[in-house]
């Protein structure tokens, strides 16, 4: 996602939080609240799926590597029966 657009959305989010927020309770101090909750629940989110994907990465990595480990192997059992 160009980081634009993301720019954009993000901004629509917290204003549309703090539009609604504001409108619910007639408090700019509690909308100002609620918006930082909403932007530090938001980097939360944001920060656990890069973790997530960076150990599912790391997770297909290792299968792949085992696969390979696996069929050198084989191939090597294979080829010594034959003899």
């Amino acid at each position: 996602m160009p980081f634009m657009i993301f720019c954009r959305l993000l901004g629509l989010v917290l204003c549309g939080n703090a539009m609604i927020v504001y409108l619910a309770s007639h408090s700019i101090p509690v909308a100002g609240v609620a918006t930082l909750a909403c932007s530090l629940l938001l980097q939360v989110v944001y920060f656990g799926s890069v973790l997530f994907l960076t150990w599912r990465s790391s997770c297909a990595c290792r299968a792949g590597e085992r696969a390979e480990h696996s069929v050198g192997q084989g191939s090597w059992i294979a080829a010594n029966r034959s003899s």
